[in-house]
């Protein structure tokens, strides 16, 4: 049975081939952190470590004189320039400036300058009055530093990956999401959900203890800016998606409940409130701390570490140096007072569980396990909450700062062409029902209609049908959010605009005109739709559907004028039973009406002609007849593509124009990074060199391998080097640095050599007399295995010998006579001896011992045919009597005699009695 975390070690079990470039990757964005996870050839699932090698990277960034930084140098500019560090992007990601969050987030933040996009009415994060970046843009530099980890750690260029999405984003948020990925460079494999990202990361490593009864799991997360409750079902399920049957885990979410403002960072922005009334009412200073970004800055990080102090001990200082007008600030709280200022979010920490097992229609003591994630639920009085509403003890069994990325790298890893893992299922829920709006011309007037396309915590991925069959002229429609009672108010605010989509269907008329007839009967428009693996809703295509009946006589002139004029030709009669309950009803009193298709049924190509279905008694008849040449009529089914225009609402993608601005714009800072770091990287080189050499050319080894000119003419050049990197060098660029570098390295070439080869001659000569010895004693067992000196073991020629001695003496010859010329010689002078001379005599001598050793493994003894069998053969030839006689001479008896282990006659034989049958 395959082990969950047999991945790519894998990639050599399953026969996969080791190719440059298959590592994938995942990243779990979250609003405060960032975690990235990948995968490679040979290596098992892993975090990336980041250039401080910590597991998990704040997610900010920063712009500072024309300096970029990333994790902890952005927070740390972010506390003394607070408008030039920018945190909390997640939460502002496909959102107009008068989003309900927008506003909270101007709030929490009130130093930053966001405006609105005059183009795409979106969000702009402004620097000054020339550069200003979108959210998008943003994400994508958080993205692409993302990339950048997981290459290094996995030593390949990425180029695909797999990202956590909050599951409560919506269609706009998702899109921004994919498309911010596409500006950071990176193919997105799939968008999952971070609490099914989770749940797969628990499900893998338990896969063998569920069976076909399903266990229920509530995964309660509390992040940074918000809180879900998930319930998941594990259990074992049967595929087909081989010619045979498999069995394999599932996970299937089952219902959601969530809060997107009831996390850690509320907490957090309390806390810093009420440290700073605390600041002013100790009247320190005339000036209000509210009024000072700096220090709110200051106080928003203090109160981030006390949060964390608070959730192990009942009290802790809060303390902040030279806060506002050069005064400090120390205050002793207690948890008392931080679970006081923030009651009413304690409040609020059961409800999620509450929808979620709503959602599901399932009560409580179900659920086996409630496993905690986030960090938000190491605070005491969180779990105090959870404890006393569920009823059961907490599961902390979990990596809550990891599941989440880890279990999407394997997701990559599955989605990938690349790598093979162990089959696990995951079904994901639709969290807001979708609906189509259209209207309904009557005798009574316009009717509005809705239909249901996928109602809540509907599985996905999946595919819909929706069957307009009264439509004879170009009609529109929309998709839209359903009923949303299930969230509360303001939820169904944070949601943002109901609308997400309208489809303009042009030529139905002509279409149905096409396809008119005594024989044809049209079976309406079908507009097909499918939600992916990520949670979009895509339109597929639309077209109307005929079912048209072919006479026998006019089957095949008919068939040949229908194909050059429909696009699509299918056989066969379709399902129609679920597909029914789309179709329109006479009732006017019905508002919603279920789409329950089975697309795959509907999408399922057929044979090109099919005989329609019978009635059972007609069947019947036919099947006792005698076969006939009869022809019977076939009904062929012919779909004509409709043309749709579709238009997204609230779409706030970007064009391609726009696109290829925004990538222009980060190419800029991606290149100017790498050409500052490349002039540090050139600064710090030479620095180091210059330093190096003058310290090195006072030892006593660097003075005696170079001559008094030698080394005062370097000790010149270094000197001249280190006063202009002092003086006017400290602005010059990367390529002044390499060039003078370049100068001092050919300066000091020959010294530097010369100082290694004296160095490491000693061990060079001993390696070669090592190798000296155990030739010669080769070459002593050698001569005793040659045909003049041993004919039943002739294994060498005494020419081979004879090369190999003389090759011994010549090169103990030169070794001799070379060490003791350079021996001679000062060490300020050209080097005669040097270490590639020795290794060059060295490699010929093993290439000569090693062809010598390679023909002893290969020789065999000769085969010596004994004069007993000779006699043996020539007697049986002569005997003519006897039963001896005639069963020696029969080739059968021969045949059957036992043949001796290890024969070297056995191939023979097997091919001779081959031959013989």
């Amino acid at each position: 049975m395959k082990l969950p975390l047999v991945l790519i070690a894998l990639a050599c079990s399953v026969g996969v081939p080791f190719i440059h470039g298959l590592a994938v990757m995942s990243v779990d964005l979250g609003s405060e952190w960032m975690k990235v996870g990948y995968v490679s050839p040979g290596v098992p699932m892993e975090i990336a470590l980041n250039k401080e090698s910590k597991r998990k990277t704040p997610a900010v960034l920063s712009f500072r004189d024309n300096i970029r930084l990333f994790g902890e140098d952005a927070q740390t500019i972010g506390v003394r320039f607070p408008k030039q560090a920018f945190i909390y992007l997640l939460d502002l990601v496909g959102k107009s400036k008068d989003h309900p969050l927008v506003k909270l987030y101007q709030e929490r933040f009130p130093y930053y300058n966001i405006v609105e996009d005059p183009e795409r009415k979106t969000l702009l994060f402004k620097i000054d009055d020339e550069t200003s970046y979108s959210v998008e843009e943003l994400l994508a530099q958080l993205l692409g530093k993302a990339k950048e980890f997981a290459e290094l750690g996995a030593h390949q260029p990425i180029k695909e990956c797999v990202l956590t999405v909050p599951g409560f984003f919506n269609q706009v948020e998702r899109r921004a999401i994919i498309q911010a990925a596409e500006l950071a460079g990176l193919k997105v494999l799939q968008l999952i959900n971070d609490y099914t990202a989770v749940a797969l990361n628990y499900g893998i490593f338990r896969s063998k203890t569920f069976n076909e009864t399903a266990q229920y799991v509530m995964f309660y997360d509390m992040g940074a800016s918000s809180t879900t409750a998930t319930l998941v079902s594990y259990q074992t399920v049967k595929t087909k998606d081989k010619p045979y049957v498999e069995i394999n885990p599932q996970a299937a979410v089952l219902g959601v409940g969530f809060d997107r403002t009831l996390g850690g960072l509320e907490m957090q922005i309390r806390l810093r409130n009420f440290l700073a009334k605390s600041f002013n009412d100790m009247k320190k200073t005339k000036n209000d701390v509210f009024e000072n970004d700096r220090a709110m800055a200051k106080l928003f990080k203090e109160a981030g570490r006390l949060k964390n102090v608070l959730s192990a001990n009942a009290e802790h200082p809060a303390q902040v140096e030279g806060l506002l007008d050069e005064k400090d600030f120390k205050l002793m709280v207690t948890r008392e007072q931080f679970e006081e200022i923030n009651k009413d979010l304690f409040e609020r920490v059961s409800k999620p569980i509450e929808r979620a097992l709503k959602a599901a229609h399932l009560t409580m003591d179900l659920v086996g396990q409630v496993v905690l994630v986030g960090a938000g639920t190491r605070v005491p009085k969180v779990q105090e909450h959870l404890k006393k509403f569920v009823g059961q003890e907490l599961a902390k069994s979990l990596n809550t700062d990891e599941a989440a990325a880890m279990g999407a790298v394997y997701k990559a890893a599955d989605l990938s062409t690349g790598f093979k893992v162990a089959k696990f299922i995951t079904k994901d829920a639709v969290v807001y029902p979708m609906q189509v709006n259209f209207e309904r011309v009557t005798d009574e007037g316009t009717k509005q209609v809705k239909r249901t396309l996928f109602g809540l915590m509907n599985p996905y991925p999946q595919k819909k049908i929706i069957t307009f069959n009264k439509n004879t002229v170009d009609f529109a429609f929309t998709v839209n959010y359903a009923d949303l009672e299930h969230l509360s108010p303001e939820e169904r605010q944070y949601l943002g605009s109901s609308n997400i989509s309208e489809y303009n269907l042009v030529g139905v008329a002509e279409a149905l005109e096409k396809n008119t007839g005594e024989n044809a009967e049209t079976k309406g428009i079908k507009a097909h739709f499918a939600m992916d693996d990520s949670g979009l809703l895509n339109f597929v295509n639309a077209d109307l559907v005929v079912e048209k009946t072919i006479l026998p006589d006019e089957e095949e002139g008919t068939l040949s004028k229908l194909g050059s004029t429909f696009s699509k030709l299918f056989g066969g009669e379709e399902e129609k039973p679920v597909e029914e309950k789309t179709k329109e009803e006479p009732a006017e009193d019905k508002k919603e009406e279920s789409t329950e298709e089975k697309p795959s049924e509907e999408e399922k190509p057929s044979e090109e002609k099919t005989e329609p279905k019978k009635p059972v008694n007609e069947t019947s008849k036919n099947a006792t007849d005698k076969p006939s040449k009869e022809l019977k009529p076939k009904i062929v089914t012919i779909k004509e593509p409709i043309k749709t225009n579709e238009m997204l609402f609230n779409a706030y993608a970007l064009d391609k124009k726009q696109l290829a601005k925004s990538l222009e714009k980060l190419e800029a800072l991606d290149r100017a990074e790498r050409e500052m770091n490349r002039r540090a990287s050139a600064l710090n080189n030479l620095e180091s060199f210059v330093v190096e050499i003058q310290t090195k050319l006072d030892e006593d080894e660097y003075k005696e391998a170079g001559s008094p000119e030698e080394i005062e003419k370097i000790r010149a050049a270094c000197s001249l080097v280190s006063e202009w990197l002092y003086e006017e060098g400290s602005d010059a660029d990367a390529d002044t640095y390499e060039k003078k570098l370049d100068e001092l390295n050919l300066l000091t070439k020959d010294l530097l050599g010369r100082v290694f080869e004296h160095k490491e001659r000693p061990e060079a000569i001993k390696a070669l007399e090592s190798l000296l010895n155990h030739s010669s004693n080769f070459l002593l067992g050698a001569k005793n295995v040659t045909k003049s000196a041993n004919p039943e073991k002739d294994i060498f020629t005494d020419v081979e010998v004879e090369t190999l001695e003389k090759l011994i003496k010549d090169t103990q010859e030169w070794k001799d006579k070379s060490a003791k010329e350079q021996e001679a010689m000062k060490k300020s002078e050209p080097i005669k001896m040097t270490i590639k001379s020795i290794m060059d005599k060295m490699a010929a001598l093993d290439r000569e011992v090693k062809y010598m050793l390679n023909k002893a493994k290969l020789w065999k003894p000769k085969k010596i045919e004994k004069p007993v069998k000779e006699e043996a053969s020539s007697n049986t030839t002569e005997k003519t009597e006897g039963k001896e006689a005639e069963n020696v001479t029969k080739p059968e008896a021969a045949a059957e005699q036992p043949e001796p282990a290890g024969t070297t006659e056995k191939p023979e034989k097997e091919d001779d009695s081959h031959l013989e049958l």
